[in-house]
C-alpha cells in the first residue's frame, strides 16, 4: 500500500478510533424514566478501581450489550445501536471512555491495562452477565485486552467492528505496518491545528464517494471528537494503541467473535488489520461488508443492528 495513503488511513483512524420494550415501542432511557435532576445524573456514573467517575447510559431491557466507542469519540457514536437495539428487546449499555465526553479527565490511566479495567468496572458494578462486548476501532482494542485479562464467566459474546488489532506499527514482526515517522508527523499536525486535520479526515472515515453522510452527520461527529476529547487526551491514546501489538491477547480469547469490517476501510486496512485479527482468534466469524469504510456503524446502520440484534440473541 502507498505510504501517503496508509498514512491517511491512520490519520483518519486517529481522528476517529484510530451510540421501547421488545413490543415495538419507542426506547427510553433509563436517566430519562428516573428524571433529569441531579440525583439522577449522579446515578448514571461508575467509579473505576482509581476513583475515575465514568458516565454510562442504559437503555432498554433484555440480553446486556455493552458498546466501546472509537478512540476520541463518547457514548454518543452509539446512539443509532442503541435506540433501535433497546427497541428490540435487549439492553444496550455504553459508557464514556475516561477522558472523553462527560466521564473524568484524570492526568493518568491512558493505557489499556487500566482501559480494560474501566470496562470490567462497568460490567461488574452493574452486575452484568451473559454480556455481548461490542467494540469499535481502538475500542475492540479494550475489549480484546479486558478477555484477556479478565475472567469471562459474565462475557458471553464479542463482537470487534473495524477492529485497529492486531498491530500497527511497523516492526519486524510487522513488516507491513507503518513506520514510527509517519505516525509521529501526524501527531504532529494534530497538535498544531486539530479542528482541521479532524475535518479533513471525513471522507477517508465514512468512505466517499461510495458512501455519503449528511452534512449534519459529519458535523456532529467533527464536534464530539473537538468538544468531548482534549488533544491531550488524543496524543496520549494515540501513542499507545498505535505501538501496542495484541496478538498474544488475540490468542487468549475464549468466547466467540463476531468480527466486522469492511472491504474499503483505509483507516484500518482490512489486510492490515481485520483479517489478521480473525486469524489469531481461536473461535472467530469475520464479515466483510462491501463498499464499507471505518465508521460503517454510521454508514451500513440497517446492516450492522441486524447484525448485532441476530448473534446477541444467538
Amino acid at each position: 500500500m502507498h505510504r501517503r495513503a496508509l498514512w491517511n488511513a491512520v490519520a483518519a483512524s486517529a481522528i476517529a478510533g484510530l451510540i421501547a420494550a421488545e413490543d415495538g415501542r419507542a426506547a427510553v432511557p433509563r436517566e430519562r424514566r428516573r428524571g433529569c435532576g441531579p440525583q439522577a445524573r449522579a446515578n448514571h456514573f461508575i467509579q473505576a478501581h482509581d476513583g475515575t467517575s465514568l458516565f454510562y447510559r442504559d437503555w432498554g431491557s433484555g440480553p446486556p450489550l455493552v458498546f466501546v466507542a472509537p478512540w476520541s469519540l463518547s457514548s454518543d457514536w452509539w446512539e443509532y445501536q442503541m435506540t433501535d437495539l433497546a427497541g428490540r428487546g435487549l439492553r444496550c449499555i455504553s459508557y464514556d471512555r475516561r477522558g472523553h465526553g462527560r466521564s473524568e479527565e484524570p492526568g493518568r490511566g491512558y493505557e489499556f491495562d487500566t482501559l480494560a479495567g474501566d470496562l470490567a468496572a462497568v460490567v461488574e458494578q452493574l452486575d452484568l452477565r451473559s454480556v455481548t462486548l461490542v467494540g469499535n476501532s481502538m475500542g475492540c482494542a479494550e475489549v480484546v485486552r479486558y478477555l484477556s485479562q479478565h475472567p469471562a464467566h459474565r462475557i458471553a459474546r464479542a463482537v470487534l467492528v473495524s477492529t485497529i488489532t492486531p498491530s500497527i506499527l511497523k516492526t519486524a514482526e510487522n513488516p507491513t505496518g507503518v513506520d514510527e515517522s509517519v505516525l509521529e508527523n501526524g501527531r504532529a499536525a494534530l497538535a498544531k491545528d486539530r479542528p482541521h486535520q479532524i475535518a479533513i479526515a471525513v471522507p477517508g472515515f465514512f468512505g466517499a464517494p461510495s458512501n455519503t453522510v449528511s452534512t449534519e452527520i459529519a458535523d456532529w461527529w467533527v464536534r464530539m471528537i473537538v468538544d468531548r476529547c482534549s488533544l491531550k487526551v488524543m496524543l496520549d491514546l494515540h501513542r499507545i494503541f498505535t505501538t501496542t501489538d495484541f496478538s498474544a491477547d488475540l490468542r487468549k480469547i475464549t468466547v466467540p467473535v463476531l468480527l466486522v469490517h469492511g472491504d474499503r476501510d483505509i483507516s484500518a486496512p482490512i489486510d492490515l488489520t481485520g483479517r489478521r485479527t480473525a486469524k489469531l482468534i481461536p473461535q472467530c466469524e469475520l464479515k466483510v461488508y462491501e463498499n464499507a469504510a471505518h465508521g460503517l456503524p454510521i454508514t451500513h446502520m440497517d446492516q450492522l443492528n441486524a447484525e448485532l440484534l441476530a448473534f446477541a440473541r444467538a
